[in-house]
């Protein structure tokens, strides 16, 4: 076979067993190559495997030292202030389809200022938060207070704080050995991810909330490093372009709905028990996590971010892809 004209390096902190690399990373990266000819090859590294930790991808692809990169948002709090609108609690509803989209249509409008030196290939979410618990069950809002629970972005942490329970921020790698050594009462974490990392395993107890809502989510960032794409034949671009359009945002969205569904099935599959709360009891949640978009209008319009305004057209923006 002919040597690829480019090679591509994409660095991400999860294992090889995780859905974002078996079905969405890998599959992407054999895409490109084949409808590239054979000039593109893009090699997929998981697990932090080419050095570094979790929150300096980001810097990794900004700089780069690697091409492409998949990573959350809120590990570097502050940085997209912006995209952290769709993390919010009643904003994002649970439906990740949706959410994609929407993304992808306020992007050059809303959020671009926020990624210079990269070039999105997929900015997306998954279901949304579910609390795994190591041994408190929760059936009702006043069951979580006090407990210490995980958080993998600061809109998160506020959320565990209006719930009344306290926030441990922490990469998602961490989360089981935080909970084995009984550091953590449980995590917000969806079903998908608990899979890979036997979380399951680990906790006896679940909680979500009826009708697939969710209570806020993380904002992955499929990125590639801006000069990097810009310095590759244009006929590549259009390849790379292909592989990255609307199609991916709604197709990834459904994959991370299946997978929710596995990983519940493993839990329960391994006897564990999960609440599902709706009714009286998921309007009290409701209630209880509105302060959260108070506090982030507030803190965005110290930089000069309408946060009422951005709130209200990422809801809209959802509500007009959960319609179709």
């Amino acid at each position: 076979a002919l040597a690829a004209d480019v090679t591509l390096r994409g660095h991400h902190f999860l294992s090889p067993k995780s859905a974002t690399h078996r079905l969405m990373l890998e599959p992407w990266a054999r895409r490109v190559e084949k409808h590239s000819g054979g000039r593109i090859k893009v090699e997929i590294y998981p697990s932090m495997t080419l050095g570094g930790k979790p929150p300096e991808l980001i810097n990794q692809v900004r700089d780069g030292v690697v091409d492409i990169v998949w990573t959350l948002a809120g590990y570097t709090a502050g940085r997209f202030p912006r995209t952290e609108v769709f993390e919010l609690p009643l904003v994002h509803r649970g439906n990740p389809v949706a959410t994609n989209l929407a993304i992808r249509d306020l992007y050059e409008s809303e959020l671009k200022t926020e990624y210079e030196g990269l070039h999105p290939l997929l900015i997306h979410v998954h279901q949304g938060q579910a609390f795994h618990l190591l041994k408190h069950p929760v059936n009702r809002l006043e069951d979580l207070r006090g407990l210490k629970l995980r958080t993998p972005n600061r809109t998160g942490g506020w959320m565990i704080e209006a719930l009344g329970a306290a926030p441990v921020g922490m990469p998602v790698p961490k989360v089981p050995l935080a909970l084995s050594r009984g550091v953590i009462d449980g995590a917000l974490l969806p079903f998908e991810v608990t899979l890979p990392l036997k979380v399951h395993e680990i906790v006896k107890y679940h909680m979500e909330f009826e009708k697939g809502e969710r209570l806020g989510t993380a904002v992955f960032l499929f990125v590639m490093n801006k000069a990097k794409y810009e310095s590759l034949p244009l006929e590549l671009q259009q390849v790379i372009d292909r592989e990255s359009g609307p199609g991916f945002a709604r197709e990834m969205g459904k994959v991370w709905l299946k997978e929710e569904i596995r990983g519940r099935e493993a839990a329960l599959g391994h006897g564990n028990k999960i609440s599902v709360i709706g009714g009286a009891e998921l309007v009290k949640f409701r209630i209880a996590v509105s302060p959260v978009l108070k506090r982030w209008i507030k803190d965005v319009a110290g930089r000069g971010i309408d946060g009422k305004d951005l709130i209200r057209k990422a809801r809209k923006a959802i509500a007009a892809h959960t319609r179709r």
